[in-house]
This record gives C-alpha cells, structure tokens and sequence, in this order.
C-alpha cells in the first residue's frame, strides 16, 4: 500500500515535510502545495524555497502545479526536471472560488474542450512524467465517467481522485460509487483521495475496495501526524513525539518566518488540524487561536499537551 501526503496551503510546506519525516513514518511522497506558473516563467522565491532539493534531502517529493496555460505548465515542468524532479502533478482538484473563476483547478473540470486541449499541450511538451489530483466532477458525479474517458487518452503515471465534486467543497460524504467506477475503468494508476483521518477508516476502504492501491492522506495526517504509522500497523500516536514533532516545527518556522505575528498565524492553522488529536482541551485551543504572543502561545501549547491524545485520532469534521 502506497501512503502519501497531500497538498495543503499554508500547513504541509518544506518544514512539515521534514520534520514529519524525522519524527513518524514518512509518506511514500510528500506532495507540494501547488505552484502557479505564470506567463513570467518565474518561480517566486517562496516557490523556488519549496522545491529546491537541498531543501527536501531525504524524502521524495512531488511537485504540483496549478495553471491553465499549457506552455506555463511546460515551463515549469521543464525548470522542475532541470533541479532533478522526474514527476510533477497536475492540480485539478482545488475548489476555491478564486481559482475555478480563472479556469484553474476543479475550474477546468466543467469545460471538458479546454480540458482535453489543456492536456494535448502539456502531455505532447513536458520533459517529465505528469500525475493528475482530480475531484469526480464539477456539480455532479454523473460527469465522472466522461472524465474519465478523456483521462483515459493520456499516458498519467498516477491519478489521485478526490471523490467529491468541486461544489461540495469538503462537506459532505465522499462518493465511493464513483472510486469503483474509477477502479473499473481508469487505465492510470490509481489513488484515492477523500476523508481518510484514521486507520479504521482506512481500513473499512480496502476492505470495500481492496483493488486500492494507494491513498493521499490530507486532513487526516496533518491532525494525527502518526496516521502513516497507524495505517501501516505500527504504533499510535503518543503525546511525547507529537510534543517533539511540534517544538522542532516551531523552531524552523521562528527561524523562517521571523516576525512574531505571521509565525503565530502559521502555527494556528496547523492547530486547525492538530488540535483534533487532544480530548476534551476546547479551552487550551482556543487560547491557542487567541494567542498574541509566542510567550502565551507556548503557555497554551504546553497547557493542551497535559490533556490525553485521542484513541485512533484525527481530523474530525
């Protein structure tokens, strides 16, 4: 079973992935939060910092972009197979409204013409092997089986699908009827995508499905970092290395980001997640969110520690 890490704005950037990768499990690949070329064909410098290889030594990572212009895409593809990389993917899942109004993301989901040109371009001009994360469509699962005949027409090394479609957002339960559809007729290698936040989830999944052959863990393994682990048998989360794992992220994200007031913004995000693990510490959570100081986030930190991890912890919704 390939377990791998998704995509998450502002939480699974180049210090979660490291420090993830030291304290638990590593997933089979850590997946980049997208980059979005641009008809500048420039990496920004955040951008050029989440993909450099001496900023990933030790684990293998995919970069994701997110555009609509197929010769962006091969730029970007082409610098990216110039640093080394040998897969990028392709984002067509992203269901914010700021992205699909510019075609972008689950976007080009709903126009399958310009979806099928898209892909013409950048499957004929790219220098590297193209994954694809998808949603099953773009207001109804009744447009997967068409995606996946277009998908079908292209050499994709994997295709993670989150089976939701783009309006649903992350509410609601994923559509399994369409994972066996896909586990039917897909040719691609196949991932699933969609509300795994703890092993017995995980495990009810192979059970239906037991054609699976990987998962990408989103929610779920920011809010139980051990999720990984779990699924693959070993041990549960424990309080002591998810104290480590917090204080080591911490500290190279006070070293990064420096001023006080972003570094408590980042932190508190990742607390969104995080905070999922604890039983019964409302209170030390919402000091946390409400903190205005490094000196009384740590008090909070330290206060929610001395509350139990939760038994098969994880993301709850």
């Amino acid at each position: 079973m390939r377990l791998t890490s998704a995509p998450m704005q502002g939480v699974t950037d180049r210090d979660f992935r490291q420090v993830h990768s030291k304290f638990f499990t590593p997933a089979d690949a850590y997946y980049t939060p997208f980059l979005s070329p641009t008809a500048t064909h420039r990496l920004t410098p955040k951008e050029l910092r989440e993909v450099l290889p001496e900023n990933n030594v030790g684990i293998t990572l995919v970069p994701q972009l997110l555009c609509a212009s197929a010769p962006d895409f091969v730029w970007a593809a082409g610098e990216l197979a110039a640093m080394g990389y040998g897969e990028v993917n392709l984002n067509l899942g992203c269901p914010s409204g700021t992205v699909t109004a510019k075609k972008k993301g689950s976007g080009m989901l709903e126009d399958t013409e310009l979806l099928r040109k898209f892909l013409d371009g950048i499957f004929e001009g790219s220098a590297v092997r193209i994954s694809i994360k998808t949603r099953i469509g773009s207001s109804g699962a009744d447009e997967f089986s068409r995606l996946a005949e277009i998908f079908n027409d292209y050499p994709i090394k994997e295709l993670c699908i989150h089976c939701r479609v783009r309006t649903q957002q992350y509410k609601g339960a994923p559509d399994l009827s369409a994972w066996e559809t896909a586990l039917r007729v897909c040719r691609a290698p196949l991932c699933y995508n969609g509300d795994i936040f703890d092993a017995p989830s995980a495990e009810r999944l192979l059970s239906a499905y037991p054609e699976t052959q990987a998962i990408m863990l989103g929610r779920g393994l920011a809010a139980n970092p051990a999720l990984i682990g779990e699924i693959s048998g070993g041990a549960a989360l424990l309080a002591e290395r998810l104290r480590c794992f917090h204080d080591e992220l911490f500290a190279l994200c006070k070293e990064r980001i420096g001023c006080e007031k972003p570094l408590l913004l980042h932190m508190k995000e990742l607390w969104t997640y995080l905070g999922c693990s604890f039983e019964d510490a409302p209170k030390p959570l919402k000091a946390i969110k409400k903190s205005q100081t490094v000196s009384d986030y740590l008090s909070a930190v330290s206060t929610i520690f001395t509350h139990p991890v939760r038994t098969n912890a994880g993301f709850i919704n």
